[in-house]
């Protein structure tokens, strides 16, 4: 037969439980403390995969923009450019711009010849205003962020533009070619620079010889895009 436990052993038994309980549960509770403070840091700095609201959308909205800059002509002097865009961004990524530039085409060689010989007088202008109307399909291909000393992120992006349009001048002959490389630096939700490349490829007719140019075009600028909220 089993021999009776004694009041004295159960006693003993059921404190060495208590004692264990007692030195068990604070020690799980204070777990639990830091697994949940911890979370709740990670959760407050961000410092997680996930998803992120974007700094600056385009999606659906129109931007206004005003430039200025460089016109490096082939075939005559470069000089100075004006112009303003409207774009329309369907996403993200893809947008329709249509584009207005203003220039003057002036060749310094033919002011040079009729200095040089003054009873040649060349009856075909070289200094006449040049209208440039063209559209442009733009693909963002490429974004990120920059953090400035103070704290504040502002994105930015890379973008390529294809299109044609027409080179309003005395000379141009024919639909001009054109494709760029830009880029823009978003601030706040409806402000943005710009900076642009363009690569125009066209016929001219100078002096009765007509040519084969490429005129490269430079512009910095600034955009505002509406709805301002974003």
């Amino acid at each position: 037969m089993r021999a009776p436990t004694s009041p004295r052993a159960t006693r003993a038994v059921a404190a060495a439980a208590i004692a264990c309980a007692a030195v068990c549960v604070p020690r799980l509770a204070h777990a639990q403390c830091v697994d949940d403070e911890l979370k709740n840091e990670l959760i407050g700095g961000r410092h997680y995969r996930g998803v992120e609201d974007r700094l600056f959308t385009k999606a659906f909205r129109h931007e206004i923009s005003v430039m200025g800059g460089y016109y490096a002509a082939d075939l005559y002097s470069s000089n100075w450019l004006a112009s303003g865009a409207y774009t329309f961004h369907f996403s993200e990524d893809l947008a329709l711009e249509a584009s207005f530039a203003y220039t003057r085409f002036r060749s310094a060689v033919t002011d040079t010849y009729e200095a040089r010989y003054p009873e040649v007088q060349i009856t075909q202008s070289t200094n006449n205003p040049g209208k440039l109307y063209f559209g442009h399909i733009v693909w963002s291909f490429a974004y990120g962020k920059v953090r400035w000393m103070g704290g504040g992120i502002s994105r930015f992006d890379f973008n390529l533009a294809l299109g044609a349009g027409v080179t309003d001048d005395s000379t141009a002959l024919g639909v001009t070619g054109s494709a760029g490389l830009g880029a823009k630096l978003y601030f706040g939700k409806w402000f943005a620079l710009r900076w642009d490349v363009r690569d125009h490829l066209l016929r001219e007719a100078l002096l009765g010889d007509e040519h084969l140019v490429n005129d490269i075009l430079v512009t910095v600028g600034a955009s505002m895009f509406i709805p301002f909220g974003g």
